[in-house]
């Protein structure tokens, strides 16, 4: 092997043994789903679907693919499902491209309320090609307000109403914005990229038995692969498959759709269900300590396995925090909080989560540790480096397997 490609896999298994990672959107996949990824099915071209390929030597990525949608229809309870796309902005895109043109009004939650880079974001191809009108949450609540979104619905008669968010802590009532689809003769699109493991756990309301069409990533809370799933009502199954091939993409990884259907097995069992618990009992626990030492808690509370925290009390940026967090062995992301005055690349907030650590086995005894390390390091009270030797002392009593 490449010396130099192994001594930065090196360093890079070092520095996830070595820290404790608190972004939302990262967690550690299992060795099977791993070895998966890694298979030989990473050699097979396949464009097409099982059965209608346009290569020859499919017969095995068919049964792999055909294994992947089975489990995640029995998983989610969907009508169709295709595993194709490579991540959840291709999901998407693919979606957007089978139900709208480009004068369809999508409505959606923006990226500083909470929404995705992907959900009308004018920087984003979505903002580009699409018309999304915005619905915000609460100033006050800073949470979603249904029947403000309602009244909005029925004044501008929308193609859609697409949720599920990036950045948002609280639960979806998924059964009010159904009503308000139907009320509106709206579609209902979610993103579910963030809470889909705690979907197939059964621990958060549940969006697929109402949307029409749901995207998702397969990684995050679901601790599968990186890569994207679509679930969908089978009257748009044949618009959907023909938007992701050969709509918006050509061969499908197989390795990746591989590790997709033994991530979906997993998730499956009564420990994945055991371990979203830990996810959220965590993420609770973590909000009440960070809350008692005059950290803002966006929303006052969570719901999921994420926490957004305004840091502005501390007299310092989301950028600020995020920086120094790092160099103390704690990775989270700064983050917009809803009216942030600040811009984006400084921003007044850090999004938390707890999916990564509570796949290493951390409770209730590690959360003090951390919430008490985060304070050190934001009040700037304990030097850096000390707090780093706790952190490394933590995470080694915790490690992941790598290899």
């Amino acid at each position: 092997m490449d010396i130099n490609f192994q001594e930065i896999l090196n360093k890079e298994k070092l520095r996830q043994n070595n820290s404790i990672v608190l972004i939302a959107s990262e967690n550690y996949a299992s060795k099977s789903v791993r070895e998966a990824q890694g298979s030989i099915f990473t050699n097979k071209y396949a464009e097409g679907y099982p059965g209608a390929r346009y290569y020859g030597g499919c017969e095995y990525v068919d049964q792999i693919e055909e294994l992947a949608i089975d489990r995640a229809k029995e998983l989610f309870g969907a009508e169709h499902v295709n595993v194709q796309p490579h991540s959840g902005a291709q999901a998407n895109m693919a979606v957007y491209s089978a139900t709208f043109d480009s004068q369809d009004i999508i409505m959606s939650l923006p990226l500083d309320h909470g929404g995705h880079l992907t959900h009308g974001s004018k920087v984003n191809f979505s903002g580009k090609l699409y018309n999304f009108k915005h619905y915000n949450v609460d100033r006050e609540s800073e949470q979603i307000d249904y029947d403000a979104l309602h009244s909005q619905a029925k004044k501008i008669n929308p193609k859609a109403i697409l949720s599920g968010f990036t950045a948002y802590p609280r639960e979806i009532d998924f059964e009010k914005i159904n009503f308000i689809c139907k009320d509106t003769d709206s579609l209902m699109i979610v993103d579910m990229a963030h809470i889909s493991g705690l979907i197939a756990a059964k621990l958060h309301s549940d969006c697929v038995k109402y949307a029409d069409i749901v995207t998702s990533t397969t990684h995050k809370t679901l601790r599968g692969p990186r890569g994207g799933l679509i679930l969908s009502k089978n009257k748009f199954s044949k618009k959907i498959d023909k938007s992701v091939f050969p709509g918006m993409q050509g061969g499908p990884m197989m390795h990746t759709i591989a590790a997709k259907a033994v991530a979906f097995q997993e998730a499956s069992s009564q420990d994945f269900i055991k371990y979203q618990k830990l996810v959220l009992s965590n993420a609770k626990l973590l909000a009440e300590k960070l809350a008692k030492e005059d950290l803002r808690i966006v929303t006052g509370d969570t719901d999921t396995h994420m926490i957004l925290v305004d840091v502005s009390n501390y007299g310092i940026t989301g950028k600020f925090a995020e920086d120094k967090l790092n160099n103390a062995g704690i990775i989270v992301n700064r983050n917009t909080i809803p009216y942030d005055t600040k811009p984006p690349r400084v921003c007044s907030g850090i999004r938390i989560g707890t999916a990564a650590i509570s796949s290493r086995g951390m409770d209730s005894e590690a959360i003090n540790i951390i919430s008490e390390c985060i304070v050190d390091v934001l009040k700037q009270r304990k030097d850096q480096e000390i707090v780093k030797s706790r952190i490394i002392k933590l995470a080694q009593k915790h490690p992941i397997n790598l290899d």
